[in-house]
């Protein structure tokens, strides 16, 4: 892989079964049930295009769940950050942390805190399982440069052909010469579904109110009018124009960013700084701070998920958080650090007491992991790493005008404690049918009575995304990459085509003509 310095292609290995194993939330046996692939190597765009259509990472492994057949479907969720606003418990969140920094106050008491995919490494522990008796024998350093030969030598190949006039064209021709970042999101779509009765509020409207709390507003506004009004007819008798009158104190909320990087006195009692460092390829930075990271998530999984001390082991850790198919991006229209996979350092006092694992990919941040020291958890730093995740995407926004979603895994209603990453609003979630974002309200009525919904309304629509035509789909056979169509007169066995034919299905007609699947 190190002889690439900026490969074409992402080189994927399907796994042609779904595979049933313990589920890692409601714990039952061979009910978890899901579709997965191995990555070598995956450009930005491909699993930005993936995860868009439900699919997720964990390492290298790539796993989909079967939405209507596993035991706890997992919706795909994303936030809105450039209309997000944080609710109350989320200022609560950053006020306790403004405090500890400033005074060392340690609040009593705690909010809720739910690391994001704190669940997940037990979610895929079936998939790994499956993964290690696997013999994956497309290894891409051994085969990187006869991959990057084979690729020159079918691109001199196809210079060729386009010179013959009416010859015609194996390989379609945007296969190679589409750039990274072309494409649009998916859009999101608006069904209007009322909540039935017994099942609670309308998320959709405003929060009752008690009428107690209603009068007292009202009083109040109705005497900020008659102070506004004094003070306009004295400027008035005065003859001052209109225009010098002093302006109302505006009564807008603070925004995140506000709450985030409020001021701190200059005798501070601690001070917290966050570093992204960049995880694969490793950065100096990184491999510098590898060992107090780790120890970090080795007490976590202790601690937090009870593991036994010789389960979190450095190659568990590498395998888990540290691996990853992405490769490193540095596009002139990208945010700075570029895009690929993050360690995102949250530093208090010179230690590292939590770690952020994110992607950032062309059109969002997408949240994979977060570990912490358990000394701090009073300060509830799940939700303040969402929180300033979140921010972070706004951030980048403003290099990136693209980048404008926050990813945070998946959404579990069948789980009681999964829901929480529905208080992230407005966030949407990702119809498991015709891959299109629904806004959460109008998804939450239809999950209160089926664990396995489609959430678009419209019975007429489809995936419009789905594998059109399987001969255009990218295959690595013997070191050579080939359209399908001519691999099918190498392929023995012609039940195979039905895993293929899966696979494209899955992946989309755009990932099936950009990827190469590996065929042995």
């Amino acid at each position: 892989m190190a002889s690439w310095s900026a490969p074409t292609f992402s080189l994927v290995e399907y796994f042609e079964s779904q595979t049933a194993f313990q589920c890692g939330y409601c714990k039952n046996v061979a009910c978890s049930v899901s579709n997965g692939m191995w990555a070598h190597s995956l450009t930005v765009q491909d699993y930005q295009d993936l995860i868009d259509r439900g699919w997720r990472r964990s390492g290298k492994y790539l796993y989909k769940p079967v939405m209507n057949k596993t035991c706890c479907p997992q919706y795909t969720i994303r936030c809105r950050p450039l209309q997000f606003q944080p609710s109350k418990s989320h200022k609560k969140v950053l006020k306790k942390m403004l405090k500890f920094l400033a005074k060392g106050e340690i609040s009593k008491g705690s909010c809720e805190d739910e690391p994001m995919d704190s669940t997940m490494e037990d979610a895929v522990a079936g998939d790994f399982a499956l993964v290690n008796k696997l013999d994956i024998k497309c290894d891409l350093k051994t085969l990187s440069s006869d991959l990057k030969g084979g690729i020159e030598s079918e691109e001199k190949k196809k210079e060729n052909s386009l010179k013959k006039e009416g010859s015609k064209e194996l390989i379609h021709p945007q296969a190679i010469e589409e750039k990274l970042g072309s494409g649009e999101p998916s859009h999101s779509i608006k069904v209007h579904i009322g909540p039935k009765p017994g099942k609670g509020a309308d998320l959709s409207k405003p929060p009752c109110r008690k009428a107690k709390e209603m009068r007292k507003e009202r009083k109040r506004l109705k005497l900020m009018q008659q102070n506004s009004a004094g003070a306009f007819e004295g400027f008035q008798a005065q003859g001052q124009p209109a225009s010098l009158l002093p302006k109302a104190k505006s009564n807008q909320p603070k925004s995140l960013e506000d709450l985030i990087f409020e001021s701190l006195p200059e005798n501070a009692s601690h001070k917290l700084e966050v570093r992204v460092v960049r995880s694969s390829p490793p950065s100096p930075q990184f491999t510098a701070t590898f060992q107090e990271s780790y120890q970090v998530y080795k007490r976590y999984q202790m601690v937090i998920h009870k593991d036994p001390p010789d389960k979190p082991t450095v190659s568990q850790f590498t395998r888990f958080l540290i691996d990853s198919p992405l490769e490193a991006e540095y596009p002139a229209n990208g945010p700075e650090c570029g895009y690929g996979s993050f360690h995102q350092q949250y530093w208090l006092d010179g230690k590292i007491i939590a770690v952020g694992v994110i992607d950032i990919l062309p059109y969002c941040v997408s949240s994979v992991y977060l570990y912490y020291d358990p000394d701090y958890s009073f300060l509830s730093l799940g939700v303040y790493s969402a929180l300033r995740e979140i921010a972070f995407t706004k951030q980048l926004h403003e290099r990136a005008s693209q980048l404008s979603y926050y990813y945070m895994g998946f959404y579990i209603h069948s789980c009681p404690k999964m829901r929480y990453k529905g208080q992230y609003r407005p966030s949407d979630l990702l119809c498991p049918e015709t891959y299109v974002w629904v806004p959460i309200e109008q998804c939450l009525p239809s999950l209160d009575n089926s664990k396995y919904c489609r959430f678009n309304q419209d019975p007429q629509a489809v995936d419009e995304g789905r594998s059109k035509d399987l001969n255009r789909l990218r295959v690595l056979h013997r070191r050579s990459t080939m359209p399908y169509a001519v691999y099918k007169n190498y392929q023995e066995d012609p039940s195979e085509e039905e895993g293929v034919l899966e696979y494209a299905n899955l992946v989309g007609q755009k990932c099936a003509e950009r990827m190469l699947l590996f065929r042995n």
